[in-house]
């Protein structure tokens, strides 16, 4: 279970407490401590405070509140419109609030953001001039104007500075030789002496001024490929005054074609000392460089952020991954590659700007000790954040309004309770929300103390909020007795009950004479009594509950409820929970007991015995609902959620495991229902033990085996077959017979016909025979 700070922080008076957790209350009752407990009692969480009796008027429990003291709302304008004074344009919203802190208790409130059109910029244009960045160099000397023209579409008001870096003027970046100081660069190429930072104009509005100045420059030259630009970058930072810096957006273009150094690299020019972050410019000209090293990241981090400068790096493809890194660890940085023509050097500018401002990110200030902060972001499209993603919302156009809810905790009071302040800003902008914390370490109750009060033992102690709060050396409950002397024999004897061995029964310790009991880890537990011999866990219990749920235990006997009785509370006396539908007691068929009935008639079951399981008529009641809820079909499969949720529904594999009578110790009814496909679905219905409808269900359905096709086919077919060439032979043979018989009809007749020797009957020959009879043939 969770942990009770209340309890853990052992608090010994109302202001400890109040600081050990929100949920923590004091009770400043003077009668409510019990005999043996101790001070530390008195801090509790505010419903256990309750329940033990305290009244809520005495419970001490202040509340954190926050208050606005300037919430001017943000600007709404559009660009053309009256033109405004930077510092009148509100782009953040509130501006100024107090938080007054309670430990653990989080105070939130909400900012809102919203990007102002027509906002001003300063854009500072801070170049390489080593040789290798004269190509480039030719380039810028026509950026004025054209910039010009390009940032009037985003803003009225423009201004545009110049300055230009090569190393420091020591030995190993440059050559110490008198003409390589004179020109550094080779052959007849004509070149201006080193130098580490020179700031060449002023924020302007003057184009023209920009490419004049900017068109007299000169190449200068050094020896490594790394340059200084991190000196640069930080006089930029911290001369404002000289760079001419306004409460405006800021941009920092910083253009090279090679490495940086960074800290710890002087040393190989035997500068060793930090680099301190000011301003050392001296006509315009970084005069340092010889004595400090160069910054490292997280001081340009700092300086660049302390002056809301965004910085974006215009720097060659081949360097592009090495300042990408470098973008990662500058907050509101970007990186565009630089190439030959001014066109392309504008539009990096434009992209960058407009990369940079589409994004607001929330940085607050160093917290006190024991502060914490937290943020989330609602951004466009209801895209919510929280965590270190709570801090920023992306693609934020112009005119677009983001809400931050901040919330502030402290953990205890800080050693020298006193205001603090706190600001939150987004990168890059000068705005600022300012927040004055104040943190509630005392009670309101505390005021009243009575100092070397009377009931403090003669003056010993402060009396406040119900306690003695003792003075140093003196302890007791009423600061009775000194430090030195707490453990005396005869103190101890007081401590013993019936004078045996055990001092305070083994619960608690003897102090001033008197039992202080023992706290418990949970901290509902508790020992109490003048020897710490009673306790409020330790009675009988029911169900697993201390006095059945029924009651309180006090000094381990148990305190029941109206209504109820018995050594664990555990017997009702309402015999309403023994009253069945029909208003008798348990349906007539049982006795009430502690509240349940014990049926006499073992066919009933159930809290009323109005239950019989085994009773005609249960099979075909239960039929509907056992079918939808097994197979989700049958007359109440649309009603079964409402209708059919009173039992508990097994599903089996098969009949078998069915419980039978004799396996249980309570009476089961088996079922046999069909539907309306006239397929059978088994069950059984019991009361169980619990007085829980039970139903056991074979999870398939019993269906009558259907016909089968195939034979069925077959001998259809094959009987089709059959009489076809039955009807055939009958066919032929009928054909044979009836051909014979025609066939013996013709022979028949052939013989009886007359003609049947091939002479006309009426035909007679034209020759005449005559005999003689007298002719022998001789």
């Amino acid at each position: 279970c969770d942990v009770n700070e209340c309890i853990v922080a052992n608090a010994r008076h109302c202001g400890e407490c109040i600081q050990a957790g929100a949920k923590c209350g004091w009770c400043k009752d003077p009668d409510f401590l019990k005999q043996g407990e101790t001070v530390t009692t008195r801090c509790d969480e505010l419903q256990s405070l309750l329940k033990r009796g305290c009244d809520e008027a005495m419970i001490e429990d202040p509340h954190g509140e926050q208050v606005v003291h300037r919430n001017k709302t943000v600007t709404n304008r559009r660009k053309g419109a009256e033109k405004l004074n930077p510092e009148d344009i509100t782009q953040i919203q509130p501006q100024k609030l107090s938080l007054t802190l309670r430990s653990g208790e989080p105070q939130s409130f909400d900012l809102k953001f919203k990007r102002a059109e027509d906002y001003p910029i300063d854009l500072y244009y801070l170049m390489d001039l080593s040789y290798s960045m004269k190509d480039d160099l030719e380039n810028v000397k026509n950026l004025g104007t054209s910039l010009m023209l390009e940032m009037s579409k985003i803003t009225s008001d423009f201004k545009i500075g110049f300055g230009s870096f090569v190393e420091k003027t020591v030995m190993p970046y440059i050559s110490t030789t008198p003409a390589k100081l004179l020109n550094p660069c080779t052959g007849d190429q004509n070149c201006t002496s080193p130098f580490s930072y020179k700031h060449v104009l002023n924020l302007t509005s003057d184009g023209n001024q920009f490419n004049t100045l900017v068109g007299q420059q000169h190449i200068s030259g050094n020896l490594d490929s790394p340059e200084g630009g991190f000196d640069a970058i930080m006089q930029v930072a911290v001369c404002g005054h000289h760079i001419g810096w306004r409460n405006v957006t800021r941009l920092l273009v910083f253009s090279t074609d090679a490495g940086f150094h960074f800290a710890g690299d002087g040393k190989l020019g035997g500068i060793v000392l930090p680099n301190d972050g000011k301003c050392h410019l001296e006509n315009n000209v970084y005069t340092m460089s010889h004595y400090y090293d160069y910054p490292s990241i997280a001081h340009l981090v700092q300086k660049l952020s302390d002056n809301n400068i965004q910085t974006i790096f215009a720097v060659t493809e081949e360097f592009q991954p090495v300042y990408q890194e470098l973008k990662n660890l500058i907050p509101k940085s970007a990186v565009g590659t630089l190439s030959a023509n001014s066109s392309n050097v504008i539009n990096l500018i434009i992209d960058a700007y407009n990369s940079l401002s589409s994004e607001v990110i929330l940085e607050n200030s160093k917290l006190p000790e024991g502060v914490t902060i937290a943020y989330t972001s609602r951004c466009k499209n209801g895209l919510v954040s929280e965590g270190e993603n709570g801090r920023k919302c992306s693609n934020i156009s112009i005119g677009d309004e983001v809400m931050f809810t901040i919330s502030v905790t402290s953990k205890g009071c800080p050693k020298q309770v006193k205001p603090e302040t706190i600001k939150i800003k987004p990168l890059g902008f000068t705005e600022e929300v300012e927040i004055t914390l104040n943190f509630i370490c005392e009670c309101e109750c505390h005021k009243d103390g009575v100092e070397n009060s009377d009931l403090c033992h003669f003056g010993n102690g402060t009396y406040e909020c119900g306690a003695c709060k003792c003075n140093d050396g003196r302890v007791g409950r009423q600061c009775e007795c000194s430090s030195n002397d707490v453990a005396t024999e005869d103190m101890d004897r007081t401590c013993r009950k019936d004078n045996g061995t055990d001092i305070c029964s083994n619960n608690g310790d003897c102090v001033c004479g008197t039992c202080e009991c023992k706290k418990r880890d949970n901290p509902d537990e508790r020992y109490s009594g003048q020897y710490c011999e009673c306790d409020n866990f330790n009675c009988d219990r029911s169900g697993n509950k201390l006095c059945g749920g029924h009651g309180r235990c006090e000094c381990r006997v148990c305190v029941c409820d109206p209504m109820w009785t018995g050594s664990a509370c555990d017997c009702s006396l309402d015999n309403s929970t023994c009253m069945a539908s029909n208003k008798q007691l348990c349906n007539g068929r049982g006795t009430c007991d502690c509240g349940v009935c014990k049926c006499t008639d073992p066919k009933f079951q159930g809290p009323t015995c109005e239950t019989c399981p085994t009773c005609p008529g249960v099979c075909a009641q239960h039929k509907d609902c056992v079918q939808c809820r097994a197979f989700g079909t049958g007359e109440k499969k649309e009603t079964c959620e409402r209708d059919c949720s009173d039992f508990i529904m097994i599903k089996v594999k098969t009949r078998d495991k069915l419980p039978q009578p004799n396996d249980a110790s309570y009476p089961v009814m088996h079922c046999k229902e069909r539907d309306a496909n006239d397929c059978w679905f088994y069950y059984t219905y019991a009361v169980n033990n619990n007085t829980e409808k039970e139903v056991h269900v074979v999870d398939a359905l019993d269906c009558p085996a259907g016909p089968d096709i195939t034979p069925i086919a077959v001998g259809v077919v094959a009987g089709i077959v059959l009489i076809g060439l039955a009807l055939l032979l009958i066919w032929k043979l009928l054909m044979i017979i009836h051909d014979r018989r025609e066939f013996a009809k013709f022979e028949k007749e052939k013989m009886n016909a007359k003609w049947d020797t091939g002479e006309n009957p009426i035909y007679k020959s034209a020759v005449t025979t005559v005999v003689n009879p007298k002719y022998e043939g001789k």
